[in-house]
């Protein structure tokens, strides 16, 4: 469909769908109901509008099925313990003396082997909690260190994210995780030294905060590790062997090998049907998600941030990070900024000649900076997480978003400035 729609409608489809999320109207009704505005007022007519909505959704069904496939992994390395069992180990080995590298350490690392970022913070909050408490350490500090590993985590993580932009710049899912490897470790770090610094900062843990049950049965750390080691490897038979392995497989089959390794096969289909439904609401998500992004691909708005690009002087690279950014501040998720970004911005990339991988890594890198906005779902998850009063969580915004530059930042430098796609 060669329909342009206005800058204007585009816009106001956007301020609608971030006024209806904080209304909290579930997400996809909300990018649903904005794309539907925004058509009709950029000038098409209903029926249009209804075709392009549908192109839109329909440009998504890649990355959904992926993302189904993978609850399976999330759902074993959740309801079997090995998530717990990989965070412990990870607290335990480096001790209280490094508790926030700890804490930040493990939310990167579960979050990084296939758990989504809100369920890897529900994972570690209680652990960091009982930590902080014991070693007079505020929540500010906790939960910066929690955010900021789960950021890290989710740029090199088989997670929807990464999954979305694999998709829409079509390379394979294990070089846009391998891409951010070092942006996480750098961010990692930079949380690191951030939240030792505001150490004492904000209220302290108190016991009612502290749940007794921070322990459990869990499996062997060999065993937990099982799963996510199956997955990585068959993800990695293509750059070794030439072997490709969709997700669509590699995913559960690592699930699956996981639960067999653990001794809980008989349990297979409980954790499936867990992961399912952890994963069903992103994949409504990237539905409603695919709406929007249908109206922004034929909105005139991509010619005015090209054009505003070049009169700032800034370089054509530099279309990846903020898109990411703008996306993931539009819709207030990684997941949905990315896919958004990713399917609307990637045909206007390789037109500038930005290779596939660079576009990939940089828009899935800046897609951290702003996904954690009152308006999507971490927000209230994280501050739940630790029983945080509502005024000093938004006292954390600021910290969260320099943790998501600095993912950002590196990435840029790596895949715009030195082009480093020589690694690969």
């Amino acid at each position: 469909m060669d329909l342009e729609l206005t800058a204007f409608g585009t816009i106001l489809a956007l301020i609608l769908t971030i006024g209806l999320i904080l209304l909290r109207v579930a997400p996809a009704y909300a990018m649903m109901a904005g794309a539907l505005t925004g058509g009709i007022v950029g000038g098409a007519g209903l029926v249009d509008t209804t075709q392009i909505m549908i192109g839109g959704a329909e440009g998504m069904t890649g990355v959904v099925l992926r993302v189904l496939a993978a609850g399976v992994l999330a759902g074993v390395l959740i309801e079997s313990g090995a998530a717990k069992k990989i965070a412990n180990s990870i607290l335990e080995g480096l001790g209280e003396t490094k508790a926030l590298l700890a804490i930040a350490g493990a939310t990167m690392v579960l979050t990084g082997v296939g758990v989504f970022i809100g369920v890897a913070v529900l994972t570690i909050a209680p652990i960091a909690l009982a930590i902080a408490r014991k070693i007079h350490m505020s929540k500010f500090a906790v939960l910066l260190a929690i955010s900021g590993g789960g950021k890290a985590g989710n740029v090199i993580s088989p997670n929807p994210n990464t999954l979305a932009a694999a998709e829409s710049f079509q390379v394979p899912l294990t070089t846009v995780m391998f891409a951010g490897v070092l942006p996480a470790f750098t961010a990692l770090g930079f949380t690191y030294l951030l939240a030792r610094r505001l150490r004492h900062t904000g209220s302290g843990v108190e016991n009612e905060d502290v749940s007794a049950d921070v322990d459990g049965p869990v499996p062997s750390l060999a065993g937990a590790l099982t799963g996510p080691a199956v997955a990585i490897f068959l993800l990695m038979l293509q750059p070794l062997a030439g072997i490709y392995v969709d997700p669509l497989y590699a995913l559960p089959i690592g699930g699956i090998a996981g639960a067999i390794a653990m001794g809980k096969a008989s349990h297979l289909n409980m954790y499936i049907r867990s992961g399912l439904g952890k994963m069903a609401d992103v994949a409504i998500l990237l539905i409603g998600t695919g709406t929007l992004a249908g109206v922004i691909a034929h909105s005139a708005l991509i010619g005015h941030i090209l054009a505003g690009i070049e009169a700032l002087g800034l370089p054509a690279y530099s279309i990846a990070p903020l898109a990411g950014i703008t996306m993931s501040g539009a819709t207030g998720s990684t997941a949905a900024g990315t896919a958004v970004a990713g399917s609307v911005f990637a045909p206007t990339m390789f037109e500038l000649g930005i290779h596939a991988l660079a576009g990939a890594a940089m828009v899935n890198a800046g897609a951290t900076v702003l996904d954690h906005l009152p308006h999507g779902t971490y927000f209230h998850i994280t501050r739940a997480s630790v029983r945080m009063g509502m005024k000093e969580r938004f006292r954390l915004l600021p910290y969260e978003t320099l943790v998501g530059v600095v993912i950002a930042l590196v990435s840029t430098l790596m895949f715009g400035v030195f082009g480093a796609l020589w690694l690969w």
